[in-house]
Formats: structure tokens, C-alpha cells, sequence
């Protein structure tokens, strides 16, 4: 296939050029390419040509792993634009044994939308370690671990990280503090009379796991932050050499905790959504770069879960099937970021956290892009 007249937009920037494509990889770009014999064109007509999104944060619909939940996910995310996505661990059944792995990669194998990867719940339910080893040899891309771990259980998952040179991916909370709200403690949950979750909850386990990350020498991405405070540790973490980085969802940068008034099920999030200052400070973190990944912190529930008294509601609202074309209306368009910085954190960061290069387009590389007009805000062809 010759692509011609696009705008192509990489992590490097833009350039008007044509991109041929054959058997699924970049074999030329360049000026007033020609068609080869037989070979289709298409007129991009100066839409962009971008490197499908990487979102290494997703969920199943109602956390259940299934093959038809699987396959359903993974169509949902290319019509978004998002070409490879990493299924959360914490799901039910969670990702913890060799049987549940081996059920899972069953449901991936039939997905025929997005690439699918799997990580790996270091933590059993009763808080106990997984077998890690074993799970990473077959297969899974990182392991997950929330710091509800103790101690001695973080460290033993950290020597594993060390051993298999992976990268963790840490969710940072308090159990005691979680348990005990329902939004983030505050003047809109004060309102609204409902118990909160202080900021702290997350802040003081980032500094600890930060600790872990510098004396082992591994790397950890920090998931679904919402406190500007731990993305500064971060931040000031990482200036030091440390291996740490700091992911952020669109929800966080672009929505507050008063989306919660009126008792708004939708806005019931996990982590909870940050007040309306700290939603514009880690706006501010985001153009500085001391943020590193995007995602769309894609967390489906049925209606039965969601469709009910704001104490009841489950966590999480959806994101995925209009990822791109919401990333680019509320950042680029916004002014926040520009495209190839968009791409930074939506693509090539998040692709890198799983061992991968993604990111460019240039000769040799895979042909996994989509086609999109600014004009129409819609995504014209996936490829």
C-alpha cells in the first residue's frame, strides 16, 4: 500500500511525505512516491499518519477475565486508535497462577483487534507472594504489585524485578486509608458527606517504594497517579538517577473531584480524582515532562454497578473506544502538549516500560498506525 499526501507525526515531529507499506512494515518514505504495479493508494488528503497508542493500564469490563471479554477489549481499543494494551493483573480471577495465565492466554489468542499482553498480580489474595519467576518466563510482560505488600514481601518482589530486569508496576496506596473512603477527603467530599481518601494515602507509599527502587536498582512506573506531591518525588527521584517513572490518566489531568457532586457514580475513580488545584498542577507536571506515561485508566463496569447509590458504585468509568480523539481534543487542541510530545506519552514511553521501541515511523518498522483528520476529529483508516 502507498499512503501519500499524509502529515506524518512521529516522536521526532512532523513531515509532509508519502509511506509505503508491504507485507505490514514501512519499506520507503519520501516525496512523490510512486504506486507499484497493482499496488493500492491512498490519498491521506494531509491527515495526520500517527503511530497507534500504547495503553499499559486497561480492564476488563466488571474486572472479569474471559475470552470474550478479551476479544471484546481488544476490538474496542483499535477503533480508538490504541494498537497495544496491557490488561491489568488485579482482575477476577487475578493473574497469579499458571492456570489462570494459561486461561488468559487462551482469550488472547482469539483477540483480533489491539495486541494483547498480559502482567502478572504479585500478590496472591492472602497477600502471599505469586509464583513470579515461573509467570515471567511465560510470558507476561511486567508484574504488578500494589503496596499493600508489607515490607519484607516488597523487597522479595523487588529481588525478583532486579533478577529478571523488568519493569514493576506499582500501584501506591495505604489498605487502612482506601478502605475507609469513597473520593478524595476534601471540601467536595465534605459536602457531599462522604467519607474521604487523604492524598497521603498515595504520597507516602511512593516515598517508600522509591527507597526500594534505589537501593535494588530497578525500575518502577508509578500507575494512575493523582497527587502532584508524588509526582515532584518522582520527579526529584528520577533527576537523582533513580529508575522511577510516573504515569498519569486523562481523567486526572482533565477532570477534579467536584465531577463527584450530585452523587456523579462516573466520577467514582480509583485513584479519586484530585482536587481542582492539584488537577491544574499536574497539568503544569505534564508540559515540565515530569510526567512519563498517559493512559486511559479504562475501567468498564455493567450498569448494575454502576448505576446505583454513589456508596455501592464500583470504581472506574470507560475511555477506550475514543482514546485517541479524546487525547488530542484535550491536550493537543487545548494547547498542553503538542502531538509529538503526545506521542511521547501515549506511545513510545508506555511501549518502552514493556521492553519495546514504538513511537517512529520510519523504514523497517511495523505498520501499526492510524489515519487521522483534525477536521472531522475522526480516525479515518487503522493500518
Amino acid at each position: 500500500m502507498l499512503i501519500k499526501n499524509a502529515l506524518v507525526c512521529d516522536v521526532d515531529g512532523e513531515r509532509k511525505v508519502d509511506v509505503c507499506i508491504e507485507d505490514g512494515f514501512v519499506t520507503e518514505i519520501g516525496t512523490s512516491l510512486k504506486a507499484k504495479t497493482n499496488e493500492e493508494t491512498l490519498d491521506a488528503k494531509g491527515a495526520y499518519l500517527l503511530p497507534s497508542l500504547v495503553d499499559t493500564n486497561i480492564r476488563l469490563i466488571d474486572s472479569a477475565l474471559n475470552a470474550k471479554n478479551i476479544k471484546a477489549i481488544s476490538a474496542e481499543a483499535k477503533r480508538g486508535g490504541v494498537g497495544h494494551i496491557v490488561l491489568n493483573a488485579d482482575s477476577q480471577p487475578s493473574i497469579d497462577t499458571e492456570v489462570v495465565l494459561e486461561f488468559a492466554q487462551h482469550g488472547v489468542a482469539s483477540a483480533k483487534g489491539a495486541k494483547v499482553d498480559l502482567m502478572l498480580n504479585t500478590l496472591k489474595e492472602d497477600s502471599t507472594l505469586s509464583n513470579i519467576a515461573i509467570l515471567l518466563k511465560k510470558g507476561v510482560v511486567a508484574p504488578y504489585m500494589s503496596t499493600i505488600a508489607k515490607n519484607d514481601i516488597a523487597i522479595k518482589i523487588a529481588e525478583y524485578v532486579q533478577m529478571y530486569r523488568v519493569t514493576l508496576f506499582c500501584k501506591a496506596e495505604d489498605n487502612s486509608l482506601i478502605k475507609a473512603g469513597l473520593m478524595l477527603d476534601g471540601d467536595v467530599s465534605a459536602k457531599l458527606g462522604l467519607a474521604g481518601i487523604p492524598s497521603l494515602s498515595e504520597v507516602l507509599h511512593v516515598s517508600r517504594m522509591i527507597e526500594i527502587a534505589r537501593h535494588f536498582k530497578i525500575k518502577i512506573l508509578f500507575k494512575a497517579i493523582a497527587s502532584p506531591r508524588s509526582v515532584a518525588l518522582i520527579a526529584k527521584a528520577k533527576e537523582e538517577g533513580v529508575g522511577v517513572s510516573c504515569e498519569v490518566s486523562i481523567h486526572h489531568l482533565t477532570s477534579c473531584d467536584e465531577a463527584c457532586e450530585g452523587f456523579n457514580t462516573l466520577a467514582k475513580l480509583d485513584p479519586p480524582l484530585a482536587s481542582r488545584d492539584d488537577m491544574l498542577l499536574l497539568q503544569e507536571a505534564l508540559q515540565r515532562g515530569d510526567i512519563d506515561v498517559l493512559t486511559t485508566l479504562h475501567q468498564p463496569s455493567s450498569p448494575v454497578n454502576k448505576e446505583v447509590a454513589f456508596f455501592d458504585a464500583a470504581y472506574g468509568c470507560e475511555g477506550l473506544e475514543n482514546a485517541f480523539v479524546n487525547y488530542y481534543e484535550k491536550f493537543v487542541q487545548s494547547g498542553l502538549v503538542s502531538m509529538s510530545e503526545l506521542l511521547c506519552y501515549t506511545v513510545q514511553n508506555p511501549a518502552k516500560s514493556i521492553g519495546l521501541q514504538r513511537g517512529k515511523i520510519e523504514v523497517g518498522v511495523e505498520a501499526d498506525f492510524l489515519l487521522f483528520d483534525i477536521k472531522s476529529l475522526q480516525i479515518k483508516e487503522l493500518f
